[in-house]
């Protein structure tokens, strides 16, 4: 395993009778260059965010636009975890929204998601959208 394998996680979580396989890249700067590789025959792309870490929107905003044009990538449906809403200083999943220009992206389905990882909120809506937006593409 070399240095770029650093922080990458393969899971199976079983939602509404599907096994989904969660590729966990980690957003870790020195790896962003390596998240290309693993872009194949994704059927959705998961974009987790910090909603509190404002100062990083644009930043963010730049790599999710930059990661979407992939050829890889076309069409396919994203959802953003907008995490750590536990936080006083959250921003909102609509000001995020709008941070990342979602609305510019009209090629595919999206969908932004307040959530929670320490309570848990928010998370069980979004695999519900993801399990939707998984089966109506098979279709």
């Amino acid at each position: 395993m070399g240095e770029a394998q650093k922080g990458f996680n393969i899971k199976s979580v079983a939602s509404h009778g599907m096994k989904l396989n969660v590729w966990d890249i980690g957003g870790q700067r020195k790896i962003r260059p390596f998240w290309k590789k693993y872009l194949e025959n994704t059927d959705l792309l998961i974009y987790v965010i910090d909603s509190a870490d404002k100062k990083r929107f644009e930043e963010t905003g730049l790599e999710l636009s930059e990661l979407i044009d992939e050829e890889n990538l076309k069409g396919v449906p994203v959802l953003i975890f907008a995490n750590k809403q536990d936080l006083a200083t959250a921003s909102p999943a609509s000001e995020i929204a709008e941070g990342l220009n979602l609305h510019t992206y009209r090629d595919r389905e999206w969908q932004i998601q307040a959530c929670s990882a320490v309570s848990g909120e928010g998370v069980q809506d979004g695999m519900n959208w993801i399990c939707n937006n998984i089966v109506n593409k098979k279709k």
